[in-house]
């Protein structure tokens, strides 16, 4: 497994062992920062060559990491036939009903309208129609009208969901090997909704007293308590964590490590909010597996826009009761028209001065919001991160190049991180993420290699974790410098 781990960068260092070793690890670096600013210069730069450096330059994490949105399609469609499910091939649906898939089961094969994943792969016209619904593939290069990006990245979830609940420990361990093969260390995932319950009479006071911190402060303390004497509630929470647990079963290894976001949804109601944020909590502060509490869920959606302050004081209030449990706020995930211009004002001032947020996922409304000055100077000072996703932002909300807020990020010293967000939607990996960056900003060799180390450094793992996983990056850099370094002076010999 060391070997696959970072299998590119020592068959490179192999290869040329004498002369990396009459080399300084310093000088290695310094050589390897030569090469790769061979490769941004100009005005086109070498993507194909970058592609190929960032494939075998270790990259220490992914942050900024959905389970569901991870997994590529075609796996979904290997967990359909083991759940003996089948898909419709006119409007692509999973059906799960055990009487409708007996029944189209027994049909002559040329009479199904649903397939197994085998009679998919059999029909080039049903699959590829089934890859564009249940993922972003070929949305960019053809001409057919389509759905507005946003609402194509969202809807696929509606399409692979129920395979996306099934099978969790293959499907861990599928993004592990693919984490591998690109050089990944660790991966911190969002992995599964914490469970909750539904109250209408706090919905109702909940919009109520918006408007008053005291009485939403006094609704929340009061169901909490009520919550934290419900046996009910906390067996799910129970149930939760040992299904994360048990999902998680040998994915950890010497040299691969994965932990665990539960989330929230903020398109639901705020009693089903809230009780699913303090269950999340809960899980957090009692599992080692579970690291942190996010809210996900399409920041443009009315209920997402109506309930966005709420939220916030959602998460403040419960910090305080949980202060051990670390927060990643998907925050400013808007653009100019998704919402009117008044929506692009405080979404991530609120998630970083109300809530308290260890993280910030996204941050792409930064530059609408009249306060960014000071975001940015308490970002800097409280060493709070931003995950940059530049794939998702591109599609979802056309934010790209000059436009994305990462240039005032790196500006004004605010630590960021590289991650990918759902790189099975959106059809990509870690490493093109760093192509583009790159290829966009060019940034110098010891800034994309403190965004390596920075995906450890702002992860929410115990310090004792972190400091393992920096030396093992220090290591893969060494090896990754050492084959880099001797390619080149072979190179140089040759000229």
């Amino acid at each position: 497994m060391k070997k696959n781990l970072c299998s590119g960068a020592l068959i490179v260092a192999l290869a040329f062992a004498g002369a990396a070793q009459a080399a300084s690890p310093q000088a290695n670096e310094a050589a390897t920062a030569r090469h790769y600013a061979a490769l941004i210069a100009g005005p086109e730069p070498k993507t194909a060559e970058l592609t190929m450096f960032f494939t075998q330059m270790p990259k220490g994490g992914d942050l900024h990491h959905h389970y569901s949105g991870a997994l590529y399609a075609e796996q979904y469609l290997e967990f359909l036939d083991k759940d003996g499910w089948c898909v419709n091939k006119f409007n692509y649906q999973i059906e799960t009903r055990k009487d409708v898939i007996d029944a189209e089961r027994a049909q002559p094969p040329a009479q199904r309208e649903c397939l197994s994943a085998a009679e998919v792969y059999a029909d080039d016209f049903v699959l590829r129609e089934l890859l564009q619904r249940w993922s972003s593939k070929d949305f960019d290069n053809h001409g057919t009208l389509q759905s507005p990006p946003d609402r194509q990245f969202f809807q696929t979830f509606g399409y692979f969901g129920p395979v996306s609940n099934t099978n969790f420990h293959d499907g861990l361990q599928r993004l592990k090997e693919r984490a591998i093969a690109e050089n990944v260390g660790y991966i911190e995932t969002m992995f599964k909704m914490a469970p909750f319950v539904v109250n209408k009479d706090f919905d109702q006071q909940a919009w109520a007293a918006a408007g008053n911190d005291a009485a939403f402060d006094s609704l929340m303390r009061g169901w909490m308590e009520t919550l934290d004497h419900d046996a009910g509630f906390n067996k799910q929470i129970g149930d939760f964590v040992a299904k994360i647990d048990d999902a998680a079963k040998g994915i950890d290894d010497q040299n691969f490590t994965m932990r665990y976001q539960t989330y929230v949804l903020r398109l639901l109601n705020p009693s089903q909010v809230f009780s699913s944020m303090l269950a999340g909590f809960k899980a957090a502060s009692g599992s080692e597996k579970i690291v942190g509490v996010n809210i996900v869920g399409q920041e443009s959606n009315s209920v997402s826009m109506r309930d966005y302050a709420l939220h916030m004081k959602m998460f403040r209030f419960l910090e305080a009761r949980y202060p051990n449990v670390k927060v990643a706020l998907h925050a400013g995930e808007l653009a100019l028209g998704d919402v009117p211009p008044e929506g692009l004002q405080d979404h991530i001032d609120q998630a970083v001065t109300v809530a308290h947020a260890n993280r910030i996922g996204h941050g792409i409304d930064l530059a609408h919001e009249p306060n960014a000055p000071a975001i940015m100077k308490a970002m800097r000072e409280k060493d709070i991160a931003v995950e940059i996703n530049l794939t998702s932002n591109s599609f979802i909300n056309g934010v790209r190049g000059a436009d994305h807020p990462v240039t005032l990020y790196r500006r004004y010293n605010v630590p960021y991180v590289i991650s990918t967000d759902d790189a099975g939607v959106t059809r990509h990996n870690l490493s093109n993420e760093y192509v583009l960056f790159a290829s966009r900003y060019k940034p110098s060799y010891a800034e994309v290699k403190r965004a390596s180390y920075n995906s450890i450094r702002y992860s929410f793992l115990p310090a004792a974790d972190k400091a393992r996983l920096k030396r093992q990056l220090d290591q893969r850099f060494a090896s990754f410098e050492a084959g880099v370094a001797s390619l080149d002076r072979s190179a140089s010999a040759k000229r």
